[in-house]
């Protein structure tokens, strides 16, 4: 039986979809099937991230409404074996929540992982996700209102059993000139580090070219995806070094 992991932002820009497609795709990378659930309803950018633009017909509503089987549905990355995209459609209309935890709980028989890319906020589409996770991770940058609107999402996650942070788009001048560390930012954010990810122009460079991070490049944030990827695993790993 598979895990359920929601990946949620308090506010945009965090790198939260880059972060959910990077990890996933390590992930599969170790062997792990993982089907990606885009609940970033309206706007679902993750088949860029992944390099799957246009590659899904159906979305998650059709198979919500029998309309075809969650396997019909799913697309695999033609690039990654067993990593695999299920995308959102274009609104929230009909979604009902209980019916979307019987789809995930579906998936979880098939994959080892279901990543939910929630959008940021608490609306609809994060109330969706975490009515269906078991674990969430928390994306945060080291600014002040990031780590402000994490701090409100975690308040929002109380429920689910595991929740983690990770620290992404770091740049180390700017953690000098804010005064901050971290340690600050895991106190703020009230979550156990479970990755620090270096900010990085490769993501947007790959997200343009429709390649995956981590088939372009073993530097910048790609061995820091991997880190978490096997942390989610239950290894030990050090965390990355952001020089």
């Amino acid at each position: 039986m598979g895990t359920a992991v929601m990946v949620t932002s308090g506010k945009g820009g965090t790198g939260k979809t880059s972060l959910t497609a990077g990890v996933a795709s390590c992930l599969a990378a170790l062997g792990r099937r993982v089907l990606c659930v885009d609940v970033d309803i309206g706007l679902r950018d993750l088949d860029l991230a992944l390099g799957m633009s246009d590659r899904a017909v159906m979305d998650f509503s059709d198979v919500m409404d029998y309309r075809c089987s969650l396997l019909s549905a799913a697309v695999e990355q033609p690039e990654i074996r067993g990593l695999y995209l299920l995308t959102a459609p274009l609104n929230t209309d009909g979604l009902d929540r209980n019916r979307f935890c019987d789809l995930v709980d579906e998936a979880k028989e098939y994959f080892d992982f279901v990543f939910m890319d929630s959008p940021a906020g608490l609306g609809d589409g994060f109330q969706l996700a975490m009515s269906a996770a078991e674990r969430a991770i928390v994306v945060s940058a080291v600014d002040p209102a990031a780590l402000r609107d994490a701090q409100r999402t975690v308040a929002e996650l109380h429920a689910l059993p595991q929740l983690h942070l990770v620290m992404n788009r770091v740049q180390p001048g700017l953690i000098a000139r804010l005064r901050t560390s971290i340690d600050q930012a895991m106190d703020t954010a009230g979550l156990p580090l479970l990755g620090v990810v270096p900010e990085d122009p490769a993501v947007t460079l790959a997200t343009a070219a429709g390649v995956p991070l981590v088939l372009s490049t073993y530097k910048g944030a790609a061995p820091a995806y991997l880190n978490i990827a096997k942390r989610l695993l239950g290894q030990r790993v050090p965390l990355l070094r952001i020089r």
